[in-house]
């Protein structure tokens, strides 16, 4: 059996020192060094199998911070773990406090294809894996066919009721296939487009009239809130129709990241897919003539079945439904605690399933660090990650553990 994990970790505005990412912020060179020895102590904290990072403006910076933890992973080993020559060295315990390393050569990045210079940066995501990778990551951001959405007409209206079109998703996805045992599993790495409205600059403007909170426009700026929902939207599907492609291939999905939302919002749910109805034979059919044109019991079955085999599962879910915790948050902000970070899996490593490949024994939140900003008196550190990182704990399971179920 080989026991593994894997974690999202939202490092927020990772770049080196003195180099401007949004307009008029960067690091100075002790805030990089805060920043990296406060990441180092994350990594180390997480000792994750695989990650998957999010808000990686620059590679270098990221392999400074992994190289950081490399070293002090070390150092740790060298005085808590004995040698051979000591009779104890072979207890568990030691197994348990060993942090291994991770190698460089296991690292993939996806730069965003919107990053430009100074001031007008736009960051990348990446995972690392100690497991390395079966083949070359993939990554996902300029669609190769612009996605068209159109709408339909409301009933006793006739003629074009719009529609809205997707060439470039707002970060890269980043797809790895991952072996794992006797396994090869694909993971996402998503970052989905966030709430932060999307306002329209007119031609030859500094700045689009939304903007400027002196003339305040709440409508102007719902509207704006709107786009980036929709857009959040349009890059689940995106996600979405990737994920079914492996799914309907039998491949075993994990799907993690920041997903800027809560795992019941529309976008989260298009990226787990539907939740079957408990009985689709009360159902009228979707060709019914009369009252009685219902699904039979068997299509029920088959319907049941043919939406189970895409679906994902929240790995938070799955643990708070078998433990007593109560709740998990990634993110603070006005009053809100509520988890926008998460891990998927397919059903591959359900546990009602009996041919599971895999089971998820635990699943841990470092959150100590976030603190809500709308409490004036609460503590705030920006070269900290505003979100919490998130881990599962999983085994996999033999071919004779799939038969006993």
């Amino acid at each position: 059996m080989t026991d593994f994990t894997i974690a999202s970790f939202n490092v927020k505005n990772l770049i080196g020192p003195d180099q401007e990412y949004y307009e008029f912020q960067s690091y100075t060179p002790e805030e990089y060094a805060w920043k990296r020895d406060w990441m180092a102590d994350q990594l180390m904290a997480l000792d994750a199998d695989i990650i998957g990072f999010q808000e990686i403006f620059e590679e270098d910076a990221l392999r400074d911070v992994i190289g950081e933890a490399n070293k002090r992973t070390a150092a740790l080993n060298a005085a808590t773990i004995p040698d051979k020559s000591k009779g104890y060295h072979r207890k568990a315990i030691f197994r348990k406090l060993a942090i291994r390393p991770w190698d460089m050569d296991h690292l993939a990045f996806a730069p965003n294809a919107a990053d430009e210079g100074p001031g007008q940066r736009r960051p990348g995501v990446a995972i690392l894996s100690r497991f390395g990778f079966s083949e070359p990551p993939q990554v996902i951001q300029d669609l190769p066919e612009p996605l068209t959405i159109p709408f339909t007409a409301l009933r006793g209206l006739e003629g074009e009721a719009g529609h809205y079109t997707l060439r470039r998703l707002s970060r890269p996805v980043l797809r790895a296939r991952i072996p794992i045992g006797d396994q090869v599993v694909t993971v996402f790495n998503c970052h989905l487009k966030s709430k932060l409205g999307e306002f329209i600059r007119p031609p030859g403007a500094g700045f689009a009239p939304e903007e400027d909170l002196t003339n305040y426009d709440p409508v102007g700026r719902a509207l704006g809130a709107a786009r980036a929902a929709m857009r959040r939207m349009a890059e689940a599907w995106v996600l979405r129709s990737f994920i079914v492609e492996e799914l309907r291939q039998n491949n075993p999905v994990m799907v993690l990241g920041d997903f800027n939302d809560g795992e019941h919002a529309v976008s989260s749910e298009i990226i787990s897919g539907e939740v079957p109805f408990k009985n689709y034979s009360w159902m009228l059919r979707h060709d019914a003539e009369s009252d009685r044109d219902r699904y039979t019991k068997e299509e029920s079955i088959q319907i049941t079945r043919e939406v189970e085999a895409v679906r994902l599962h929240s790995a938070e879910k799955l643990f708070v439904r078998k433990s007593l915790r109560d709740m998990v948050y990634t993110s603070a902000f006005a009053g809100v605690f509520e988890s926008i970070d998460q891990i998927y899996l397919s059903r591959h490593f359900h546990p009602d399933n009996v041919q599971r490949i895999a089971d998820m024994t635990y699943f841990s939140v470092l959150n100590d660090h976030i603190t809500d900003g709308s409490h004036p008196e609460a503590p705030y550190n920006k070269l900290a990650s505003d979100h919490g990182q998130i881990m599962a704990y999983l085994t996999m399971r033999g071919d004779e553990d799939q038969k006993r179920g």
